[in-house]
């Protein structure tokens, strides 16, 4: 049992309300009070992000583009630009270390921070979540919705209710009749397919689960139910890991159209293995195994998840970080085992991660590594420094196509390149609105 002397964890969930679709509307006032979504604009587009005005008209993130400017006639569909929320993002995360030492980003719009051990320092943590929201509207004039918990879920699930621009604190002793109304849904991982398997079970709301058997769980649902009537009870016991590992670098995109032509297909796996590639060396990683992705053009089924998708690896002699042996051994895989028919989706990641400064040597020669040759390196090293000069795509190899994106991503991209170029700080600069942030001590 904890008390006032002896207080247990205490979790806070920032979430940036509509984060992409803020932003834009921020820097261009012209937006302001209308509806606005942010995401792929072709027809196999997708919502990124849509403002709470475009949200009362039913549009919301993962919606097809086409289904959202059914629902709103009037919505202001924009392509976005990843690069500027990166690094408005990069802003909320500083803000965000300053009131806890324990940050785990989860997207670039949502972190948890841990307080436990900061109650005597920076006071009760509702203070504390009232003090972050404001400085992140101060500094970057974005609203944040903050839950607060004793474990992570209870945080999470807090921020989702306090929404938009809200605090909400759930107590200790307040978990259980938090928790119990809410349908099974609410449940970290519990998805429309996971879902309907619990209903079908008659676990409709967290508190069904909560209160079932323990022997009725584990013989319906085994290990994996037993897992979730626990977090229904508010039993957590994931900890904040504010350096987790990448496990893995990816890039896939969806084609405007269905795409059969194999020259197509190489063409943009060599643009996905030369992103990939470029993010493992500045994160100073190689990877051995090679995986490729598709996703069918033909629908199977009904439901999002309709589109069967389908993945190829191949494990490498030694880990790499070379852009064209990626893309060498993906269109291998393509060619042995890819597609037979049309798809609409294509991908390229690399897995089994070591530390790219302890390559092991080639038997074929002193100082040149499978990985790639010292030539290969020097001529990577070279690329990454003029698309980190001039920008992302300043120079690309001749085959490469370029990469429709269907929406943006919010997930954090390890090793990608967030910084603006120096003409861009200018330009930023000049654009900027409102008053200059005041300056914080560190």
């Amino acid at each position: 049992m904890s008390d006032e002397r002896t207080p247990g964890r205490c979790v806070l969930h920032a979430d940036m309300d509509a984060f992409y679709a803020s932003v834009e509307q921020r820097d261009r006032p012209e937006l302001r009070g209308r509806p606005v979504a942010v995401g792929g604009t072709g027809s196999r587009g997708v919502v990124s992000a849509a403002s709470y005005e475009a949200r009362r008209f039913g549009v919301h993130s993962a919606m097809p583009s086409f289904e959202a400017r059914r629902l709103c006639p009037e919505l202001i569909f924009l392509p976005g630009d990843i690069a500027k929320y990166a690094r408005e993002s990069r802003r909320i995360f500083e803000i965000f270390a300053d009131f806890s030492p324990s940050v785990e980003g989860l997207s670039l719009d949502e972190a948890f921070l841990d307080l436990t051990g900061s109650r005597r320092l920076l006071g009760p943590p509702a203070e504390v979540g009232a003090r972050l929201r404001e400085r992140v509207r101060c500094e970057t004039g974005l609203a944040v919705s903050v839950g607060i918990g004793p474990v992570k879920l209870v945080a999470k699930i807090a921020s989702d209710s306090a929404k938009p621009d809200g605090l909400l604190e759930v107590e200790p002793g307040a978990v259980r009749d938090f928790l119990e109304p809410l349908p099974v849904r609410c449940i970290w991982g519990v998805g429309p397919v996971a879902e309907r398997r619990l209903v079908e079970c008659g676990f409709r709301t967290m508190g069904d689960l909560a209160r079932a058997d323990p022997a009725l769980i584990l013989k319906r649902l085994g290990d994996w139910g037993a897992g979730l009537a626990r977090l229904a009870r508010g039993e957590d016991l994931r900890e904040i890991e504010p350096h987790s590992r990448a496990v893995s670098y990816s890039e896939e995109n969806t084609f405007r159209d269905d795409v059969s032509e194999r020259a197509v297909l190489e063409s943009t796996i060599l643009t996905h293995a030369e992103s990939v590639a470029r993010r493992l060396r500045r994160d100073r990683v190689r990877g051995r195994t090679v995986i490729l992705k598709w996703r069918d053009a033909r629908r199977r089924a009904a439901g999002p998840r309709g589109y069967p998708l389908h993945t190829r690896q191949t494990t490498l002699f030694e880990a790499t970080d070379d852009g064209d042996l990626i893309a060498r051994e993906a269109r291998r895989l393509l060619a042995l085992c890819g597609p037979t028919e049309p798809i609409r989706l294509v991908g390229v990641g690399v897995s089994g991660l070591e530390d790219g400064a302890t390559s092991q040597l080639s038997l074929f020669g002193a100082g040149t590594t499978l990985a790639g040759a010292p030539s290969r390196d020097a001529l990577n090293r070279a690329l990454d420094e003029i698309n980190d000069r001039f920008g992302s795509g300043a120079v690309a190899r001749a085959s490469q196509e370029p990469a429709e994106r269907a929406g943006l991503s919010m997930q954090i991209k390890r090793g990608e390149r967030t910084e603006p170029r120096s003409d861009d700080r200018d330009d930023r600069r000049e654009r900027s609105p409102g008053p200059e942030p005041p300056e914080r001590s560190r």
